[in-house]
């Protein structure tokens, strides 16, 4: 049994570009949604569970006449949505459609997260560098407050965009939604962080923000090694967790929409992040909006 739903929001059938027809999202071609659970990687070695492992099977069930291949897709610890198509001109189409959506200032994903804590303010915007560090044993992303020219220009360090809403709150918790304008690996999850925010069930960079009193500051990233994610008693109660079984937790990060041409793809949040909503009086345990 596949380990995720496969959702046709998307009509599909047996065209190429170079083929006459089109689906509903007005772009030529076979096109297939999917919505993945945390912890499946998109690719992965031979002989390990990923969603490509499992596209020969699934292209089967779906009686494709081609392959399918990733177009975009939810990272590995987070949830939601991944777009297949069938046909490599298809997919070159998307991506330029998407590049034409952010030089437009238009984000082409929406990400919706559950936060151990509440934004100061409702919506905006964080920007800052990101780059890939050796800390300790691991290869981390850490944030580059004001990176030099240079550095950018040697891709050292990539200037990073993400616009955000607050869509309801409640105390020490709140329901964000996320729009990257940029993409850098854990870019979501460490722009949380700079807002003293992370998200729940990251077990990684949740260790960058500590609290004293209750109230959050930001920890050298260098030295804030990963670790279990910490949460206030009030919060773990609502949970009906206790710490010792927060390494349980998995992310609350989930890939709700996706712009298409001419039509939008949204996957509902996975059970586990609509009874985190109910559980903890956020908007959309049972609908999202």
């Amino acid at each position: 049994m596949l380990p995720f739903g496969v959702r046709t929001p998307v009509p599909t059938g047996a065209l190429c570009p170079e083929s006459r027809g089109e689906n509903r999202a007005g772009i030529p071609g076979p096109l297939v949604a999917i919505s993945k659970p945390p912890g499946l990687a998109v690719t992965g070695s031979p002989g390990q569970l990923s969603v490509i492992s499992l596209l020969p099977d699934l292209s089967q069930r779906l009686s494709l006449p081609h392959e399918l291949h990733v177009v975009k897709a939810a990272g590995k610890d987070s949830s939601g949505l991944v777009l297949l198509s069938g046909c490599p001109g298809t997919t070159r189409q998307l991506h330029a459609f998407f590049t034409q959506l952010r030089r437009a200032g238009r984000p082409p994903a929406t990400y919706r997260a559950v936060t151990a804590g509440v934004p100061a303010a409702v919506e905006g915007e964080i920007r800052t560098g990101l780059k890939l560090e050796q800390v300790g044993d691991l290869q981390l992303v850490v944030p580059v407050a004001a990176p030099s020219r240079p550095s950018v220009e040697r891709k050292e360090v990539k200037q990073t965009l993400t616009h955000y809403r607050v869509l309801g709150a409640a105390p020490g918790c709140s329901l964000v939604q996320l729009q990257p304008m940029t993409a850098f690996p854990s870019q979501l999850l460490v722009h949380l962080t700079l807002l003293l925010c992370p998200a729940l069930g990251d077990h990684v960079y949740s260790a960058r923000v500590g609290t004293v009193l209750g109230e959050p500051f930001p920890l050298p990233a260098g030295s804030a090694l990963p670790h279990t994610q910490v949460l206030g008693e009030q919060l773990l109660r609502r949970l009906r967790l206790t710490q010792e079984l927060l390494h349980r937790l998995p992310l609350h990060l989930h890939l709700y929409q996706l712009l298409l041409p001419t039509a939008s793809l949204t996957a509902p949040p996975p059970a586990f992040f609509l009874q985190t909503l109910r559980l903890l009086g956020l908007p959309g345990g049972q609908r999202v909006p």
